[in-house]
């Protein structure tokens, strides 16, 4: 029977063994470096694999990302050039993904930041009641994991609106889409969520003209990836005073460098890339299901278009 091999630094090789093995009782699971012989490789299930680990694979038919980023896998040239890539599509990803975007916004609505100072001072101060449905919020990149967001942000009541690629239909949720709507998007966006894919197209999405584009104090959110900011443009912003505060959960450099103005800036919510964790109890169907269809030789679920790398 060909053989999966699993490599990740974050994510536990033994859980994924046994929730596999649960599914496909006979599957030849195994663990980097433990390879093996290559040729019997067929399944790679990964994340951020250091660039050459596929090398002298000639069998792999199918990257796996633990996750629904793929710029990792792209971002390895040694790749075997004809294997599919799938990302994991996982209900409770999108849930988790949610819940901390949602924390933020409920932060910055409801003044937490500005609440956090008057304690410093021992100041016992109300601030004006924020008013939900009058709270613009943007999410930028309306994929599985953006139009969960938005749908969970609009059924709050806030004044929700999206912008993609392509116009896209969700309900309580105005779609704004292509480059020539964008500007009008960020103009009426307070909180901005980021939640695109990590694509050529998108690298730097985040920079001195977007954030310029925004209301002055509005709040930033990322928890796409880490190249979606030009890090240099956001301090700025944020030293300013046009952008009030950002959460951000994702870095162009991980771990964030010690040396990092992120990490001590006092406008900045800083998480170690945590807002969306893979569940292998909740993934693991998906992942048995296409490693069946892989070994069978046919096309998983989820496969991204290389030509778009999404």
């Amino acid at each position: 029977m060909p053989a999966v091999l699993f490599r990740s630094t974050s994510d536990s090789a033994p859980a994924w063994d046994e929730m596999l093995k649960q599914r496909i009782p006979d599957l030849d699971f195994r663990t980097w470096p433990d390879v093996g012989n290559p040729d019997d490789i067929e399944f790679v299930l990964a994340w951020k694999m250091p660039q050459g680990t596929l090398d002298g694979m000639p069998n792999v038919k199918c990257i796996c990302s633990l996750g629904q980023a793929v710029d990792h896998i792209f971002a390895d040239p040694t790749r075997p050039q004809g294997a599919w890539i799938m990302r994991l599509v996982d209900p409770w990803m999108s849930q988790a993904m949610s819940e901390w975007v949602l924390l933020h916004v409920l932060r910055y609505h409801r003044q937490a930041p500005e609440y956090e100072e008057l304690r410093k001072s021992k100041t016992w101060k109300s601030l004006p009641a924020p008013d939900t449905a009058s709270r613009k919020v943007g999410i930028l990149g309306l994929g599985a994991l953006g139009a969960d967001a938005a749908s969970k942000i609009a059924a709050l009541g806030f004044d929700t609106a999206g912008w993609s690629r392509t116009e896209k239909q969700i309900d309580g949720v105005k779609s704004y889409y292509g480059e020539d709507q964008l500007t009008d998007f960020l103009a009426r966006t307070e909180i901005l969520c980021c939640l695109l894919p990590l694509t050529k197209a998108t690298e730097g999405a985040i920079n001195a003209q977007t954030l310029a584009a925004l209301p002055k104090g509005a709040f930033v959110i990322n928890s796409g990836r880490g190249g979606h900011v030009v890090e240099e443009d956001l301090l700025a912003a944020l030293d300013s005073g046009h952008i009030a505060h950002a959460a951000l959960d994702v870095f162009r450099t991980e771990p964030l460098p010690q040396d990092s103005p992120f990490w001590e800036h006092p406008k900045v919510d800083l998480w170690p890339h945590v807002s969306a964790q893979t569940n292998p109890n909740s993934a693991a169907d998906q992942v048995a299901d296409a490693i069946g269809k892989v070994f069978r030789g046919e096309a998983p679920d989820n496969l991204v278009d290389p030509k778009v790398q999404y």
